[in-house]
C-alpha cells in the first residue's frame, strides 16, 4: 500500500516541480517587464489611454449611424446654376492592420493559413513597441505595412512613367504638379498615419519638384469606422511621426511630416459625437473653400466608398458605390455645389 501511495504521489510532486521551474522562469520575466513599463511611465499612460480610448469608441461611436443625404439626382438639373470642383482620391497602401485581418491581396486560403501566425506577428511588435517606450502602434492609428510601403513606391514611379495618352498625361500632370498643367491643385489628407505617409511617398516627386508645397490635414477625411486603425496617434496640432517600419524603409520621410505638413486644422481623434456624414458634408465644404480648382486627397476604402453611396445620384450604377478603391489605387471625379433655393447641395 505504501508503494502505491508513493506512486500516486509522484504526479502531484511532478506537477508541482513543473509549476515551480514556471514561476521561477516567469519571475525575471515579470520583473523585466514591470521595469520597462515603469521606466517608461509617460508612454505606458500614453498607451493606457490608447486602450481606454479603443473600448470607448468601440461601444460609444456611432461613425456609421447617419442620415445618408437625399437622392443626388434630383439637383441634376440645376446646375447651370454650379460651382466645381475636381477631386482625386488616393487610398492608402496597406496597413499593418489590413496586414492582419484583412485577405488584401492574398488567396483566401493563404489568409486563413496565415492568420495566425500574423496575429501572433502583430501581438509580438505590438508588446516590443509598448516595452522600447515607442509612441507606435501596430493596431492603433495603424501605419503602413512593409507591403503597403512598396504599393506607393509603385504609384510613385507610375506617376514619372510616360503618358500614353494626352488624357493620361493630363491627369500625370495634374497629380505631378506640373508647371504647364492649367488647373492648380492641393494635395490634401486624413489625419491617420497611412493615408499621410501614402500622399508622401506617392508625390514625392512632386513635392521634390514645389519646395514650397505644404499637404494639408483635414479632420474630416478620417475614416468612418469604431475600430482602432481609424483613431489617430497624434495630439492636436503636433506633426506626425514616421513609424518604425517608415524609419527603417523609408527615411526620408520623416524630414516631409516635420516640415512639409500643415497641421493647422489637425483637432486630435474625431469626436464620438460626430459621424460619417458630418465628416463627408465638411469636406465638401472644406473643398470648395479652397482656392485652387482640384483636390487631391489622401484617404480610406470606407470613407471613399461612403462618400460615392451619398453623392452619386440613386439611380447611378457606379461600381465605386458597392465595391473599394484598390491599396493605393486613384479615382477622379467632379464634384459641384448647386445653388437650390437659399442654400447649396454637392452632387
Amino acid at each position: 500500500m505504501a508503494v502505491v501511495g508513493s506512486m500516486l504521489a509522484l504526479p502531484a510532486v511532478f506537477a508541482f516541480y513543473i509549476a515551480w521551474v514556471i514561476a521561477m522562469l516567469l519571475r525575471p520575466m515579470f520583473v523585466f517587464v514591470l521595469a520597462c513599463l515603469l521606466w517608461n511611465a509617460p508612454f505606458t499612460i500614453l498607451k493606457m489611454r490608447m486602450v481606454a480610448d479603443t473600448f470607448l469608441y468601440m461601444f460609444l461611436c456611432k461613425d456609421k449611424k447617419y442620415k445618408k443625404p437625399s437622392d443626388r439626382g434630383k439637383f441634376l438639373d440645376s446646375m447651370k446654376k454650379s460651382e466645381k470642383k475636381t477631386i482625386v482620391f488616393v487610398r492608402h497602401g496597406e496597413s499593418c492592420w489590413n496586414d492582419t485581418f484583412n485577405a488584401g491581396e492574398r488567396k483566401k486560403i493563404d489568409f486563413i493559413k496565415g492568420f495566425i501566425p500574423g496575429l501572433i506577428k502583430s501581438a509580438y511588435y505590438e508588446t516590443y513597441l509598448v516595452l522600447s517606450g515607442q509612441v507606435d502602434s501596430w493596431f492603433y492609428d495603424s501605419p503602413l505595412s512593409e507591403y503597403g510601403i512598396s504599393q506607393i513606391d509603385k504609384l510613385a514611379k507610375f506617376l514619372s512613367k510616360p503618358a500614353s495618352s494626352s488624357n493620361e498625361q493630363e491627369t500625370f500632370d495634374l497629380l505631378n504638379g506640373a508647371s504647364n498643367c492649367s488647373t492648380t491643385s492641393v494635395l490634401v489628407s486624413s489625419n491617420l498615419r497611412r493615408a499621410l505617409s501614402t500622399v508622401c511617398i506617392g508625390f514625392r516627386a512632386r513635392l521634390a519638384n514645389n519646395p514650397d508645397e505644404r499637404i494639408v490635414v483635414h479632420p474630416s477625411l478620417q475614416e468612418i469606422s469604431r475600430n482602432p486603425d481609424t483613431l489617430s496617434i497624434t495630439p492636436p496640432g503636433n506633426q506626425v511621426n514616421a513609424s518604425w517600419i517608415e524609419k527603417r524603409l523609408y527615411p526620408h520621410i520623416q524630414p516631409i511630416l516635420t516640415s512639409r505638413v500643415d497641421m493647422t486644422h489637425h483637432i486630435g481623434n474625431k469626436p464620438l459625437s460626430s459621424n460619417g456624414g458630418i465628416r463627408m458634408s465638411e469636406f465638401c465644404k472644406f473643398a470648395f473653400s479652397r482656392k485652387e480648382e482640384a483636390i487631391i486627397c489622401g484617404g480610406h476604402s470606407l470613407w471613399f466608398r461612403s462618400f460615392f453611396q451619398s453623392y452619386l445620384p440613386e439611380a447611378s450604377t457606379h461600381i465605386s458605390k458597392k465595391k473599394k478603391v484598390v491599396n493605393g489605387g486613384t479615382v477622379r471625379f467632379d464634384l459641384y455645389k448647386v445653388k437650390v433655393g437659399d442654400g447649396w447641395e454637392y452632387v
